[in-house]
């Protein structure tokens, strides 16, 4: 993931554009970063009774990065993406979905992101969503805004996945 961030004293007068991206990112990389150190077995672990896990997540800001990103943007559809068809279906874990095979895509879909993104302006307005137009600058903030709050969701599972791993060792003494 990207490494600059909107911490940096360097960032505190950039142009909008460039703070939307640097938050954007940090965010990105805190969704990234939230699996490290974890097993697929925790990643998986099912801890609130709506079933949102950490990979989950992560799934899921990959849909939101296709949705806003290439679906708004590009104007192909969700079929061409290859992303499901809704918010509640991209939350939900194949077998086969691993840490490494969901960060990548995730890397992927922001690396796709960004590209779609460059060559527009903040006021231009993208065309694929079914609100209707948008100005790049509306997408950034929804996406910033759906982005922390995932962002939120992982610090919490994220300190019940180690909370419970550290009882289990702690019960194996």
């Amino acid at each position: 993931m990207e490494t600059a961030s909107s911490h940096d004293p360097a960032s505190f007068a950039a142009p909008l554009r460039e703070q939307l991206e640097l938050f954007l990112d940090d965010h990105r990389r805190d969704l990234h970063d939230c699996l490290d150190g974890l097993t697929d077995d925790e990643a998986r672990r099912r801890l609130v009774p709506s079933g949102t896990t950490l990979l989950g997540l992560v799934k899921h800001a990959t849909f939101v990065e296709q949705v806003w990103f290439d679906e708004a943007i590009t104007r192909r559809s969700r079929a061409e993406i290859g992303c499901p068809e809704g918010p509640e279906e991209s939350f939900r874990l194949d077998p086969d979905d691993t840490i490494d095979s969901v960060r990548a895509a995730y890397r992927e879909a922001c690396a796709a992101s960004r590209a779609a993104a460059a060559p527009l302006g903040v006021d231009d307005l993208v065309e694929g969503n079914r609100r209707g137009p948008l100005p790049v600058r509306w997408v950034y903030l929804h996406v910033l805004r759906e982005l922390a709050q995932h962002c939120g969701h992982a610090d919490i599972l994220r300190e019940q996945v180690l909370a419970a791993r550290d009882a289990a060792a702690g019960a194996q003494r």
